[in-house]
This record gives structure tokens, C-alpha cells and sequence, in this order.
């Protein structure tokens, strides 16, 4: 059993090339969300709006999707099929989950079937976001 598992969301600002998950995006927000997640030594996965649940290695071809834009029954089906992959998340103490709320709110109660969640960026905001994630990288 591992200590805890994270879950990362996508960003929109993206490489336009075939990559690994990990590598495609570019924004301040995600990389400081990998390099913290990364510093932990623990399992991550990625939650793409257009690929479900990504292990970070997973190859994938650029997109342009996201759910802020997606209509509910689109939302719920998405939900569905990250529901059914979460058989690849290994056996864990906790679910960390660093993704806002369009990303999270229909997991959230069959990740909690799964081993406690924790949100600990839930009510701050995008710049209070980015000094969490560098303040909490273990050095």
C-alpha cells in the first residue's frame, strides 16, 4: 500500500506535440503541481478532459478539449469513464487531489469509496494556488 495517491488536472495551455502525459503542459500551475507531486515519491495520474485518467507516461496526441466548456451530460459521461479507470489507482492510505472543482466534483464520492480525500488547494485562488505549490515542495 502506498502512503497516497495524487490527481492532477489538466491545463489548458498545452505543446502541440505527441508526448508522455506529464510533458504536454506548459502552465506555471502544472508544473509546479508536477515537480510537487513528483517530490513526493508517491503515484500520480492525470485527469485529461479529453483522455479520462493518465498515468504520466501514458502517450498522447495534443487536444484542445476541457470541461469548464463541456455541457453536463458530457461532464457525467467523462465521470464515468475516469469511474471505471480508477481500478488503476494503486491500493492507498489517502487521494490527493489538486484540480478545481469541474475536475473533481462528480469523482469525489467513488474516490472516497476508494481511501480518504483530501483537496488541500480547495478555497484558494489561483495566485494563493501557485505560493501553496512552492511553498509545499519538499526540499
Amino acid at each position: 500500500m502506498v502512503e497516497a495517491v495524487y490527481l492532477v488536472s489538466c491545463v489548458k495551455l498545452k505543446r502541440g506535440v505527441r508526448s508522455a502525459a506529464k510533458d504536454p503542459y506548459i502552465s506555471a500551475w502544472f508544473q509546479k503541481a508536477r515537480r510537487y507531486v513528483e517530490a513526493t515519491g508517491d503515484p500520480w495520474f492525470i485527469l485529461s478532459a479529453k483522455y479520462g485518467l493518465l498515468a504520466p507516461d501514458d502517450v498522447i496526441d495534443p487536444y484542445e478539449q476541457t470541461l469548464k466548456r463541456m455541457m453536463a451530460d458530457d461532464r457525467r459521461t467523462w465521470a464515468k469513464d475516469v469511474q471505471a479507470d480508477l481500478i488503476k489507482l494503486p491500493n492507498t492510505r489517502r487521494i490527493v487531489v489538486l484540480a478545481g472543482a469541474a475536475y473533481r466534483t462528480l469523482l469525489v464520492d467513488c474516490l472516497r469509496r476508494l481511501a480518504p480525500v483530501e483537496v488541500p488547494m480547495e478555497c484558494l485562488g489561483l495566485g494563493l494556488q501557485l505560493q501553496w505549490l512552492e511553498g509545499s515542495v519538499p526540499k
